[in-house]
């Protein structure tokens, strides 16, 4: 069953991270139209702040485009909480396509992992 082995990925790759007030996890999670990412301090199991392609607008590009746009977003929101390194979780998901393309913007946005 395809949810069992997803959850088995996203379990093996959970395990090895766990963020902290001062190097919190950024987490996302990919639908099949948006995505959203968050910092999550797992200490204290609480939310810095969260980001959504919503927030960006109605503005026509590509999902790809979009997820780098969401990490510059993510990037400057972390850096105005005063966050400056994270921990990258990315969950069941290949490091590729638009995963790999929101870790570049928050990247380029200042935001280290």
């Amino acid at each position: 069953m395809k949810s069992t082995a997803t959850q088995r990925i996203k379990k093996r790759v959970r395990a090895k991270m766990h963020g902290t007030a001062a190097m919190p996890r950024l987490s996302i999670h990919r639908s099949s139209s948006h995505m959203y990412a968050q910092l999550i301090n797992d200490d204290k199991a609480v939310t810095i702040l969260g980001v959504s392609e919503k927030e960006l607008g109605k503005e026509k590009a590509t999902k790809t485009e979009r997820a780098k746009a969401l990490g510059l977003l993510l990037a400057k929101k972390a850096l105005d909480a005063k966050v400056k390194k994270a921990i990258f979780d990315r969950g069941m998901y290949r490091y590729h396509g638009r995963v790999k393309s929101l870790a570049e913007g928050a990247r380029e946005g200042g935001l280290q992992f």
